[in-house]
């Protein structure tokens, strides 16, 4: 059926790329969105999964629809154009049209020949979503709002079969066939807004081809996926349901409570025994002191902590994600953060899994324990961690740890291994933030022990408190307070960012914050500058509705305002994108999501948050760049500024070797910036 026809496609000048413009509906018995989501990989490879119809666009000029329920077949010319190199494929989230393709009607997908509406939104600082780019834009095309109730009643089985419906469990055309015409305009529209954003799009700087390129791998590492330890994920889940089952008994025991789970009525019990407690949650248990209270009221806060743990949610995305293939696929979202350019994760979310615990911890709770030393431990357990992860597996977790949700939480990242007789090897980026805040600001002495020892944290805190490097010793307060001061201050943080970043925890005590911000701030006095002069440039910019370059010591930025947008492009030649931007009095603004609510909403900017954006763009600029160098390897995961590659394990040691030289290699738009890899061979996934 051809929604609207034009002879003149048949006679394209073929000069140029043609731009072939698709959406797909689908059916699947299993959830694409929602908690229970599977995952783009698991529902199109699904036997129950269907594509019902497509609608398409050659070069945004007219809309074709195809109703595959019905019969209708695919034109040869839109065939051949899905493998066609000089046809470029767009879609708005493009890897799921792409795994429809594959999986679906078995197509050999180049990756390379595909454009997605969504980064090139991404890339204007615009939201992901296809409806919220519409609407910000306030575009001629928008999104039908109609979509989700079609989505829900075509493309899902019926929740609740009735009988009235004959107790069917799916939604065929022929059962609401008006509903059908609606869905099948709403396939059409999606295009439409499609076509719409890419016209939309075109009138700016377009998305650099490399940034492409590395799209492109990312789908490739997408499709390679990671191994799952389905077993040991299984055992952790089991451990845990049993570990929270002895625990509400003895709550009940304790308090007669018939909902352990239930805080008023733990509450009610509490007022019972003499304490109005007005929360019990994750704040109280941080600030109480159990010894201030009767042993079985101490006993029942140890109890409902222990319980309120949610340690197992990880684990349950894996076995949802989970192929035929034992493999988790489609974590990597390009481009989620759309200020920096860096990864977002989708599903389990590798960028926010728990760091494992440090063997050397592990290894003397354990000796304590077992009443042995650290070394007699070693000597019976091996590595801390391999033990954990064992005892989870066998079902012995809780006799040698008395926080079973604990050790469970932070041996996620194990449950991430390489296929039998591979092995991982894991290579960092070492204090890649530090470093390239250094280069922009031109902080010299910084880039002086990032070319030489690399102990940065002593460094500064020599530097602080002026005192000998040698003097600061690791364990050290003074080294904690280094340590601190690097991760927290680089972006205008003070007495706030300090505490975030764990002050309070390494010992250091918040009367003394104020001053450990004002001696880091005198030790790197060009970061200090570097803060204001970004700012002064955004400000001239976007008063004078004009173009700046920043002149730095090793590099330059260059500042320009256009159409509404700010645009800040870096050394690499990619732009970072702030839409709306305005001053608003003496505050610079933009529109942008808000991470809580997901509402389009103005938000403030300054010196140091802008420096933080540059930075670590840059610093995804680099991970990207050693990715792209070093794609010849079997990248499996890039998680924040860490690579891991898989290989057999006899040869995991040498790509571990090549991935360091490659890591330490500067790109040439920032040859003076010293950089190093930095990592190790691992049986699964760990942080070291």
């Amino acid at each position: 059926m051809i929604l609207n026809g034009n002879a003149r496609l048949r006679h394209y000048v073929a000069t140029a790329l043609r731009k072939l413009h698709i959406d797909f509906e689908t059916f699947c018995a299993l959830p694409l969105t929602g908690q229970k989501a599977v995952g783009t990989y698991r529902y199109c490879q699904h036997e129950s999964f269907e594509i019902l119809m497509m609608s398409y666009s050659w070069d945004g000029i007219n809309y074709h629809h195809l109703d595959f329920t019905r019969g209708d077949e695919i034109p040869f010319d839109v065939w051949e154009a899905l493998t066609d190199p000089t046809v470029l494929k767009f879609a708005h989230n493009a890897p799921f049209e792409i795994a429809c393709l594959r999986y679906g009607w078995g197509v050999d997908v180049d990756v390379t020949q595909w454009r997605d509406t969504m980064i090139m939104a991404a890339y204007l600082g615009l939201p992901l979503a296809l409806e919220k780019v519409g609407a910000v834009l306030r575009l001629s095309e928008q999104k039908d709002a109609r979509g989700k109730a079609l989505i829900k009643y075509f493309c899902e089985p019926v929740a609740k079969p009735k009988k009235k419906d004959g107790f069917r469990t799916r939604n065929l055309p022929e059962h609401a066939p008006e509903m059908w015409a609606e869905f099948c305009e709403y396939n059409v529209q999606d295009t439409r807004v499609e076509c719409a954003i890419d016209a939309y799009c075109e009138k700016y700087k377009p998305v650099p081809q490399i940034e492409w390129d590395y799209w492109a791998l990312d789908q490739r590492i997408n499709e390679a996926g990671v191994t799952i330890d389905v077993e040991f994920v299984e055992a952790a889940i089991a451990s845990n349901n049993e570990f929270q089952k002895r625990t509400h008994a003895e709550i009940r025991r304790l308090t007669g409570v018939e909902n352990p789970n239930s805080t008023d009525q733990l509450k009610d019990w509490l007022l019972g025994e003499g304490y109005d407690i007005p929360s019990l949650n994750k704040e109280f248990f941080l600030d109480v002191d159990p010894s201030e209270y009767p042993p079985h009221v101490a006993r029942l806060f140890e109890l409902r902590k222990l319980a309120s743990k949610a340690s197992i949610s990880k684990y349950g995305k894996m076995l949802m994600y989970l192929c035929d293939d034992g493999k988790n696929h489609g974590l990597f979202q390009f481009y989620g953060a759309n200020r920096t350019g860096r990864e977002a994760g989708r599903g389990v979310q590798p960028q926010n899994l728990k760091k494992t615990f440090s063997n050397a911890d592990k290894i003397d709770a354990l000796a304590k324990r077992l009443q042995l030393t650290p070394d007699g431990v070693r000597e019976v357990v091996g590595d801390a961690l391999e033990t954990a992860k064992e005892a989870v597996r066998l079902g012995l977790a809780d006799v040698l740890y008395s926080d079973v949700p604990d050790i469970i939480s932070k041996l996620v990242r194990t449950a991430i291994v390489p296929a039998e007789g591979n092995a991982f090897a894991v290579c960092d980026f070492s204090a890649i933030e530090a470093r390239v805040i250094a280069w922009l600001a031109g902080e010299d002495w910084v880039l002086e022990v990032f070319r030489t020892h690399g102990k940065i944290y002593e460094a500064t805190a020599a530097n602080m408190f002026n005192v000998p490097f040698e003097s600061v010793t690791k364990g050290s307060d003074l080294r904690a307070k280094g340590k601190v001061a690097t991760l927290a201050l680089g972006y205008q943080g003070a007495v706030g960012a300090m505490l975030t970043m764990g002050a309070l925890r390494e010992g250091i005590l918040e009367e003394e914050i104020p001053a450990l911000v004002k001696a880091w701030r005198r030790a790197n006095p060009n970061i200090v500058k570097l803060w204001k002069k970004v700012e002064s440039a955004v400000k001239h910019v976007l008063e004078k509705k004009c173009k700046y370059t920043l002149k730095l010591p090793y590099t330059s930025l260059t500042f320009s305002y256009e159409r509404g947008y700010l645009f800040i492009e870096l050394p690499s030649g990619r732009r970072l994108s702030y839409y709306g931007a305005k001053l608003r009095g003496n505050k610079i603004c933009y529109y942008g999501l808000d991470q809580k609510t997901g509402g389009w909403v103005t938000q403030d900017t300054y010196g140091g948050k802008l420096v933080e954006n540059i930075t670590q763009a840059i610093a995804r600029d680099c991970l990207f760049e050693s990715m792209f160098a070093m794609r010849h390897l079997d990248i499996r995961m890039h998680v924040h500024d860490e690579i891991v590659a898989e290989a057999e394990r006899i040869l995991a040691a040498s790509v571990l070797e090549e991935m360091e030289e490659i890591m330490a290699v500067s790109p040439l738009w920032a040859s003076d910036l010293p950089l190093k890899g930095d990592g190790f061979v691992s049986s699964f996934y760990k942080k070291d």
